[in-house]
């Protein structure tokens, strides 16, 4: 492609984080997506992005299809370039969207993983005198308890935590704002880290959950310390940040039934995000009548 086209999408990226104020991690999945097109457009000879039809682009998915890629991925690669269309033609640098109406092949929905309720009390039931460790209950309670996202979770400032309420503010995707209701146990967990943190932050640090240097924290370390405390507390599965959050849906949903409190809690903007937990609630429904329904259970041989 021209260095022109390749400038469009340099002012793309920008634009990103800039107006749109998407995650630096978003826009490292654009840049990549986005790049690997420019590839295919380069193979196929073509030296602008007005050039690209939609003959080319199902061309391009059909290429993603072969190496293997998941149609999940192949749908956010379309996506992103959908978004970049959006943006040259505000620009007025292409006359259409050659990637609309183009759909990825459709593939298997992998449920997510969840823990149950006794695993997830046994992850946080743990001595914690350290205030390191006090620290890491507390925000492993409140990913549990408000299914929070690992990004809100660091991104949290003590200003937007009224302990008083029972409430977390939280801007999620798209610097979308909701407030979040936490559970008595994440209270109590959080009150007792607050009362260690100055011993590692200043007045001048905003951030809920700091380092033993004072800084806020990363999402790596939360990762990290989340999987080493699952290890202490010997559980069988791998624990991540995401895995709470699906656990905490999955969990008020079985009890609540409440799909759009879920999606509102979840911050999630189609409730058909959402309804995958219900197909978890529905998993478990027919573990439940497959152990107990008398003509569901098999017949022992005579």
């Amino acid at each position: 492609m021209h260095e022109h086209a390749r400038q469009f999408l340099e002012k793309f990226l920008l634009h990103l984080g800039a107006e749109r104020r998407l995650s630096p991690l978003t826009s490292i999945h654009y840049r990549r997506d986005l790049t690997q097109c420019m590839a295919y457009c380069d193979s196929c000879g073509i030296a602008d992005w007005d050039g690209l039809n939609i003959a080319e682009v199902r061309g391009w998915v059909a290429a993603m299809h072969r190496k293997g890629l998941s149609g999940k991925s192949i749908q956010r690669a379309l996506s992103a370039l959908r978004s970049f269309y959006r943006y040259l033609l505000r620009e007025q640098a292409v006359t259409r969207n050659p990637a609309s109406g183009v759909t990825a092949p459709k593939s298997a929905r992998r449920l997510p993983r969840t823990l149950t309720t006794d695993q997830a009390a046994r992850l946080m039931t743990f001595d914690a005198r350290d205030p390191l460790v006090r620290r890491d209950r507390a925000l492993i309670e409140l990913l549990y308890s408000s299914g929070l996202r690992l990004s809100e979770l660091v991104n949290l400032d003590l200003a937007e935590l009224d302990l008083s309420s029972g409430l977390v503010r939280v801007t999620g995707k798209g610097r979308k704002v909701r407030d979040v209701p936490v559970g008595a146990k994440a209270r109590d967990a959080l009150r007792e880290w607050l009362a260690v943190r100055g011993k590692f932050a200043g007045p001048e640090q905003p951030a809920v959950f700091v380092t033993r240097r004072g800084q806020r924290i990363g999402g790596r370390a939360v990762q990290n310390r989340l999987r080493l405390r699952a290890a202490k507390q010997g559980m069988e599965v791998p624990v991540h940040p995401h895995m709470l959050r699906h656990s905490f849906a999955s969990h008020v949903l079985e009890s609540s039934g409440d799909l759009r409190a879920v999606q509102e809690m979840l911050g999630h903007a189609n409730i058909s995000t959402t309804q995958i937990y219900t197909h978890l609630d529905f998993q478990h429904l027919a573990s439940v009548y497959d152990k107990a329904h008398p003509r569901a259970r098999k017949k022992t041989p005579a």
